[in-house]
């Protein structure tokens, strides 16, 4: 049995939609951390849209490596170890 024309067209209309589908979840897995990471670095989120072009995630790669990011580093103090507690005084023996 050879399928006709009207089978094969429904067939490729729903490998290209689960194509789409699956093409849209990749993309998101993919946008979405470079969403952070821009902003973390300092720059604008919507930079992330940039790899949707091809080699535009090795061009913001190199954006990201190469650029003065606009963060302030935090405080030294704020990563130094809390003092340790003095130590507690030896037990007092009990009157004879």
């Amino acid at each position: 049995m050879q399928p006709n024309s009207e089978q094969i067209f429904h067939l490729v209309a729903a490998l290209l939609g689960v194509y789409l589908v699956i093409f849209l979840v990749v993309l998101t897995a993919i946008i979405i951390p470079t969403w952070f990471i821009c902003k973390k670095a300092g720059f604008s989120p919507w930079l992330s849209f940039i790899v949707v072009v091809p080699f535009g995630g090795l061009v913001l790669l190199y954006v990201l490596a190469f650029a003065d990011w606009k963060v302030i580093p935090a405080p030294q103090a704020y990563w130094q170890q809390p003092p340790y507690p003095p130590p507690a005084a030896p037990p007092v023996p009990p009157p004879v």
